[in-house]
C-alpha cells in the first residue's frame, strides 16, 4: 500500500523486519519444545534463544538486505533467513528447523500478523462505533427526510440513519472477531502434515506460547478457506464504509446540503473554483472500499491448492494482506474522523422535509382514510390525487400544498374532518418509537 493510505502500527505489522522476528520466534520456540521433549539438546534451545533473539530483534534495512542477499543465491526466502541466523548464532544453529517443512514458519507467521492486524481493525472499529453512537444520541430527534430510489419517502430523524449504520458496523465487527478467530491457527507439522519427523506436542507449545490454536489438519499449509473467510470480512466492512460515505457525499450535495465533511481553515475545494466544497474525504472512502473488495476474489481462489500444497497463494498474500488490512486500517481512521467533525445542518434538513408540500405524510392519511370505511384503492386514488396535483404545482402562483388539496377534494373531506386530516399528518407521529429502535441498537441509549 502506498505511504499516502498508511498508518504506521498497521505498516508495521507486514514490514520485513518485523516478518523475520515472527519467524525467528516461531522457530525458537519450537527448539524449546523439541528439547523439553528430549529430540534436540536443551543447551542448543539455549544458545539459539540467547544468541538468536537480539540478533532477531535489530534486524534493520541493513540486515534484510543481507538476507535477500543470501536470497539470490539461495532461491528460498526461509532457507536465507536460517542461513543469517546461523551466523550470529554459531553451530547451535543446526538444531533450528528441525523437522519442520517452510510452511509452518511461514503460514504460522501469516496466522500472528493476520490475528495482529484484527486486533488492531477492530480497535478501529470500536473508535468508529463510539463516534457514530455520540452523533446519533446528538441527534436522535433531528427531524430529517426518508428517501426510497433518491426520493422524498416519509421522514425520519438524522439520528436513526446513524443508528442504522451503527448497527451494521457492529455486525462487521462480529464478523471480523470471528475471523480472527478463524485464522489464528499455528501449524507445526512437518512436510505434508503428517509429523513424521516433529512431534504433535511441538505444535502445541508454539500454539499455546503464540496464542493461537492448533490446525487440525494442516496439509502442510494451513487450508486456505480460513483467509478466504478473513478477506470477505474485510472487505463486508469495507462495503459498510462506502456505504456511510455514499450517504455523505449524497447529502453534501449542493441541491441537498444537510451535512457536508468538516472543511479545514485553508482548506481549498478546487484548483479553480474558490466556492467549491468537496466530499473528499468519502469519495476516497469510496475508492478505498472498492480496493479491499477487490481482494476477496483472489482470496477464494486461494482455496483451491493441488494435493497437500503448492505457492499459488502465495505471491497472492504477500499483497493482498498488507494491502487489504492497511488499506482498511486508514479508511477506518478517516471514516471515524469525518464522522466525529461532520457538520450537520438541521435547518436545511426541515425545509428539505417540508420541501414537497406536506406529500410525505401521504401514507398517514391513505391508512386515515382506510380506518373511515373506505376501500384501500379508493383511498390510493384520492391520496394520490392530492399528492400529484401538489407536486406538479410546486413552486407555481396557483399551487396548493397537500393538505389544500386533499380539503378540496369532496371524497376525502366526507370523511376526514380539518381536525381527523391535521392529526394524520403530525410529524410527531414519524418519531414515537424513535426511542424504541434507539434501545434496541444502543441498549443503554
Amino acid at each position: 500500500m502506498v505511504p499516502r493510505y498508511s498508518r504506521p502500527q498497521m505498516e508495521a505489522i507486514w514490514s520485513p523486519a518485523e516478518r523475520y522476528r515472527i519467524w525467528f520466534e516461531i522457530e525458537a520456540l519450537a527448539a524449546e519444545a523439541m528439547a523439553g521433549l528430549g529430540t534436540i539438546p536443551a543447551e542448543a534451545a539455549r544458545v539459539i534463544r540467547d544468541k538468536g533473539a537480539p540478533r532477531a530483534a535489530a534486524i534493520g534495512d541493513a540486515e534484510v538486505a543481507r538476507i535477500d542477499e543470501i536470497e539470490r543465491v539461495t532461491r528460498h526466502d526461509v532457507i536465507a533467513f536460517l542461513t543469517f541466523m546461523a551466523e550470529g548464532i554459531g553451530p547451535e544453529a543446526r538444531f533450528m528447523h528441525q523437522g519442520m517443512t517452510s510452511s509452518d514458519v511461514l503460514d504460522t507467521c501469516f496466522s500472528v500478523q493476520l490475528t495482529r492486524a484484527a486486533d488492531l481493525l477492530i480497535a478501529d472499529l470500536d473508535a468508529l462505533l463510539a463516534a457514530l453512537k455520540t452523533r446519533a444520541i446528538e441527534h436522535r430527534m433531528t427531524p430529517t427526510i426518508g428517501r426510497s430510489h433518491g426520493i422524498h419517502a416519509e421522514p425520519s430523524t438524522f439520528g436513526l440513519k446513524l443508528a442504522g449504520h451503527y448497527a451494521e458496523f457492529a455486525r462487521g465487527r462480529a464478523r471480523l472477531v470471528a475471523a480472527r478467530a478463524e485464522v489464528a491457527t499455528c501449524a507445526i507439522s512437518g512436510p505434508v502434515g503428517t509429523f513424521a519427523s516433529v512431534d504433535p506436542r511441538v505444535e502445541d507449545f508454539v500454539a499455546g506460547k503464540l496464542g493461537l490454536a492448533v490446525e487440525p489438519v494442516s496439509t502442510q499449509v494451513i487450508p486456505r478457506d480460513r483467509h478466504a473467510a478473513f478477506f470477505c470480512a474485510l472487505a463486508v466492512v469495507a462495503s459498510s464504509i462506502e456505504r456511510l460515505a455514499t450517504e455523505v457525499r449524497h447529502l453534501q450535495r449542493s441541491e441537498v446540503r444537510e451535512a457536508e465533511e468538516y472543511f479545514h481553515p485553508g482548506q481549498k475545494g478546487s484548483s479553480s473554483m474558490p466556492h467549491k466544497r468537496n466530499p473528499v474525504l468519502s469519495e476516497n472512502l469510496t475508492g478505498l472500499a472498492r480496493l479491499v473488495r477487490g481482494y476477496v476474489v483472489p482470496a477464494l481462489e486461494n482455496v483451491a491448492l493441488w494435493h497437500e500444497r503448492d505457492i499459488s497463494h502465495s505471491s497472492v498474500e504477500r499483497v493482498i494482506a498488507p494491502d487489504a488490512t492497511i488499506a482498511l486500517d486508514f479508511a477506518l481512521g478517516r471514516l471515524t474522523g469525518m464522522m466525529e467533525k461532520l457538520t450537520i445542518y438541521p435547518q436545511r434538513m426541515a425545509a428539505n422535509l417540508e420541501s414537497l408540500g406536506g406529500v410525505v405524510h401521504s401514507q398517514k392519511v391513505l391508512l386515515a382514510l382506510t380506518q373511515a370505511g373506505m376501500s384501500r384503492e379508493e383511498s390510493y386514488a384520492a391520496v394520490q390525487r392530492a399528492a400529484m396535483a401538489t407536486w406538479e404545482a410546486l413552486g407555481t402562483p396557483g399551487g396548493r400544498n397537500f393538505r389544500a388539496n386533499l380539503e378540496a377534494d369532496p371524497t376525502v373531506s366526507a370523511l376526514l374532518s380539518p381536525a381527523a386530516l391535521e392529526a394524520a399528518m403530525d410529524p410527531r407521529r414519524d418519531f414515537a418509537h424513535v426511542d424504541t429502535v434507539f434501545r434496541r441498537v444502543f441498549q443503554d441509549a
